[in-house]
């Protein structure tokens, strides 16, 4: 470069002094486009996290899902985990009834949801507040699909079973309950006969000789629909009508038409799973006892179609906790406390019996859950394989 060019150069590339406020100037273009790409880069951040709230919340929302069918149908989730605090601090010595059932609750509820313990105490507050939100959102929103599903369903199997002279119709729910002779026969309790025309005044009236309430077995719950009023746990929790209402919402609502059966199909869930997996045909949807990982009847889940047949077999029209004199958060306890706390050894046997009924009538006879290594230990195949290396070993040390 010649010195007339470099003077040149450095004449016009002179850098300006700053004025009184310090700063070196620059073009309106330069400071623009630098704005325009940090505006873009906490977009980007802002978009980014906002996808992640998002996927979050949706995890959330789904895994919750579970919560009602397998856990808790009112209870609130602050109240379980609130109990599980307190008896790590005071103990369980003089623990209510009620304190038992919620520390059950919550136990089960970390066998739903076994990530929920660690996330509890991983998040601040507001985050914990947040996921717990979001739990009850898709708890209550299964509840909701749950309870839309069975009031057309029940009301179809109602009509097809009784045949009765007035058909039930599911979107007029003033129709049923006591009203309608089916409903009613259905719901009355057990202790009284529904074919008493003074028991059938005297409930529809309201008179206080005939208060139904949480406090009595509703006829829907027996075999039959008959009761043995000197032996009252005959065919309880074994009627048609619950099995129906089991499969329609664990399993799918085409496997109720199987309920009369004593589980002598194949493996629900096996099939449900290779259907899916089976090319060039129509997407099968995944059954709720897969997606929550369900290979047993519980006692809560149990106890939560109880709730829903009841309400959908009444003439309440929303889904509410109190019906006249009905409490349903109280009558879902009584059918979990039937289950969970009992009396002594020889109830308990019949309690496992009866849920292991209600597994063959829902899953079929597979047992494969029950195949742990211990008892696999015990058959012949592994037996067969100890006996071959006891002989090798007994070789070996011979030569």
């Amino acid at each position: 470069m010649s010195a007339p060019e470099a003077d040149h150069y450095n004449g016009s590339h002179t850098l300006a002094l700053p004025d009184l406020s310090g700063a070196v100037p620059t073009s309106t273009e330069a400071r623009a486009k630098r704005c325009i790409a940090a505006l873009e880069d906490e977009l980007e951040t802002m978009r980014q996290e906002r996808r992640g709230k998002q996927r979050k919340t949706t995890f959330y929302v789904s895994q919750g899902r579970a919560i009602r069918r397998m856990g808790v149908l009112y209870t609130n989730l602050e109240d379980l985990i609130a109990e599980n605090d307190r008896r790590y601090e005071e103990g369980s010595e003089d623990a209510t009834p009620e304190q038992d059932r919620l520390q059950c609750g919550y136990i089960i509820l970390l066998q739903v949801l076994p990530w929920l313990h660690e996330r509890l105490a991983q998040l601040d507050v507001d985050d914990s507040q947040d996921m717990l939100k979001q739990l009850k959102r898709g708890a209550d929103a299964a509840r909701g699909d749950d309870t839309s599903t069975l009031k057309d369903l029940i009301a179809a199997w109602i009509n097809q079973d009784f045949h009765p002279p007035s058909l039930l119709k599911s979107d007029d729910k003033h129709a049923h309950g006591f009203v309608h002779d089916v409903c009613g026969m259905l719901l009355c309790p057990s202790e009284w006969d529904w074919g008493d025309n003074c028991v059938r005044a005297g409930i529809r009236d309201r008179m206080s000789d005939y208060i139904v309430s949480e406090n009595s077995w509703p006829l829907f719950l027996y075999e039959n629909y008959t009761v043995k009023l000197d032996n009252l746990e005959h065919g309880l929790f074994k009627s048609k009508i619950l099995v129906q209402a089991f499969k329609a919402v664990f399993t799918s609502p085409s496997s109720a038409k199987e309920a009369d059966r004593d589980g002598d199909g194949a493996d629900i869930l096996e099939n449900n799973r290779r259907a899916r997996r089976q090319l060039n045909q129509v997407k099968v949807k995944t059954c709720v006892a897969s997606i929550i990982n369900m290979r047993k009847v519980t006692s809560r889940s149990l106890a939560y179609v109880v709730c829903q047949v009841r309400f959908a077999l009444s003439n309440i029209s929303s889904w509410r906790t109190v019906d006249g004199d009905f409490d349903y958060e109280v009558f879902w306890s009584n059918v979990v406390d039937f289950f969970e706390n009992v009396p002594g050894p020889v109830t308990q046997q019949r309690v496992d019996r009866l849920l292991e009924w209600w597994t063959r009538k829902i899953f079929g006879k597979n047992h494969r859950e029950d195949l742990t290594p211990e008892v696999v230990s015990r058959m012949s195949v592994t037996a067969l394989a100890e006996q071959r290396k006891a002989l090798e070993d007994a070789a070996f040390d011979s030569e």
